[in-house]
């Protein structure tokens, strides 16, 4: 029976490549991991002690410093075979993996399709024939050397490539190999990963060339494969499901996308999104998963360009999600937290935490920093978040898997109000007002950029009663708008009357109410 060693490269997250290695290890397979020596040390650290009982775990013996494009990226991948080759024995495939993939079929299916054909699955195409490479250098890969970063170092790559053209410096391809290109994802028999480190340990010219190529892990194992193994072995496909825009960039997939890719004949997906709890959680569940029917349609690369092409002449498959549905739903809840002072709201937050489990969230569509999980691209910025505002919310909820949600708005918002009001869902909101000393709008207005330090005080003084009549026009705009079920948590009235107003706003007993509001550091400037 196929027992996978997977080959794995990653630089970030180590939480998650702990994770991903107990998950593949669980069921009988194995694991090398090559951690860039570019990330933190301590990150390395942290994984090598969550994972140094598992004996179906082990590290490449030197950790290389990896660039995009450069050979550094193939030696990490050697240097993790060979440590694959001497502690797994009785490892019959080897599975190139990053930390961004994940299985997308059981264990047991996997096994089950590597025992059925012996064979190597590699993406091979010739190099100069073929449409592989859609833009960019192509044959100056290889005829030139290339020893700097492109992305780190583009000045010194660019002038030494035209100078080698100038001077005509090109050099010769070894003569009997075919290069070969293809996806960097592949899995391959153990005798043919043997006779891979067999032949680097032979072919000195190959290495030397191949370590000042461009983007060699599209071209060394895609070239020695073929080289090595008779053509009727090879699967010219990888195992691993990936999609690339027209641009070049990779897909990422999302929690909506596990239906899709279960369906896909593939044992792999790349790039799963590092903010997809749920698919991520769903995925490694069912790689240990046993009698899992698989009913394969790979209709997803098809269905992501016909997707694709339609929008980019104006016509789409069917509405975006965001418009097919207008609601939160009848049975969630949004508290709405409204208040001037930022800093005051976000402090009110931190004490509801700790007293209730209730997801709260700050400022999200008003400052841009404000922390949001990987949403599929809808929370990337502030424009995006309040054009697609219930589309967000719903994800949210979805996110946090609860039925209730605390999010904070500027008093000003107001037409954000009047949506959310506007929908099924229940909606409570409790203003904090607040005190604001002349010192406390001086700041404000530098803040915001309404006055500056060398403002005069002159400006100021004229500037100032214009700031707090605003901050009372936003107030009254609230009342005047009428919500229902809207509380006023006052600084300046004791501390029964506010705990009353978090109690009715939160619906949570009066006691636990009087624990948040009884922290005299809210309202500290």
């Amino acid at each position: 029976m196929a027992k996978i060693a997977f080959i794995l490269l990653c630089h970030k997250d180590p939480e998650a490549i702990v994770r991903q290695a107990q998950q593949l290890t669980a069921v009988g397979d194995c694991i090398a991991i090559h951690f860039d020596a570019r990330a933190k040390p301590e990150h390395y650290h942290q994984i090598r002690a969550a994972l140094k009982d598992n004996p179906a775990v082990t590290f490449a013996a030197r950790r290389e410093k990896c660039g995009w494009g450069e050979w550094s990226l193939v030696r990490a991948t050697l240097n993790a075979v060979e440590a694959a080759v001497e502690a797994f024995p009785d490892a019959t495939h080897f599975y190139m993996l990053s930390g961004d993939c994940m299985a997308i079929k059981s264990a047991e299916y996997a096994h089950a399709f590597l025992d059925a054909q012996d064979a190597d699955f590699i993406e091979s195409f010739d190099f100069f024939k073929s449409d592989w490479i859609k833009t960019g250098l192509r044959e100056e890969r290889l005829i030139y050397r290339h020893w700097f970063n492109e992305r780190r170092n583009k000045w010194l790559f660019y002038n030494s490539f035209w100078l080698q053209r100038r001077l005509g410096l090109k050099r010769e391809v070894p003569e009997d190999l075919e290069i070969m290109i293809g996806s960097q994802w592949w899995c391959l028999r153990r005798r043919t990963i043997e006779k891979i480190l067999e032949f680097c340990a032979r072919r000195s010219d190959v290495m030397r060339f191949f370590s000042t190529t461009w983007i060699p892990d599209e071209t060394f194992f895609q070239t020695l494969v073929p080289h090595l193994v008779p053509r009727d072995e090879i699967r010219r496909r990888t195992l691993t499901f990936l999609l690339f825009t027209d641009y070049g960039m990779p897909v990422t997939f999302y929690n909506d996308h596990f239906d899709l890719l279960l369906s896909q004949d593939y044992l792999f997906a790349r790039k799963i999104s590092p903010g997809a709890t749920q698919l991520k959680k769903r995925l490694g569940d069912l790689y240990a998963d046993r009698g899992v029917e698989f009913r394969i349609s790979n209709e997803g690369r098809e269905l992501f360009h016909f997707l694709t092409q339609r929008g980019r002449v104006g016509r789409r498959f069917a509405p975006r999600f965001w418009e097919t549905e207008s609601t939160l739903g009848h049975e969630r809840e949004l508290l709405i937290v409204t208040c001037k002072k930022w800093h005051v709201a976000k402090r009110l937050l931190d004490h509801v935490r700790q007293v209730t489990n209730i997801p709260a969230i700050e400022y999200l569509f008003n400052e841009e920093s404000t922390w949001l999980p990987d949403l599929g691209g809808i929370q990337a910025s502030i424009e995006k978040r309040t054009r697609h505002r219930r589309a967000l919310m719903r994800m949210l909820f979805d996110y946090h898997d609860s039925n209730r949600l605390i999010i904070c708005l500027d008093p000003g918002s107001i037409d954000l109000m009047r949506d959310f009001y506007g929908d099924r869902s229940q909606t409570r909101m409790l203003e904090i007002q607040c005190s604001f000393s002349d010192d406390y709008l001086v700041g404000h207005a530098r803040r915001v950029g309404l006055a500056g330090e060398r403002t005069s005080a002159e400006v100021l003084e004229r500037l100032v009663p214009a700031i707090r009549a605003d901050v009372a026009f936003e107030s009254d705009q609230i009342r005047e708008a009428r919500f229902p079920e809207v509380y006023r948590l006052q600084e300046w009235t004791p501390l029964e009357d506010r705990a009353t107003a978090l109690a009715r706003f939160l619906d949570i007993p009066q006691e636990r109410a009087i624990e948040i509001a009884s922290n005299d550091h809210i309202f500290v400037d």
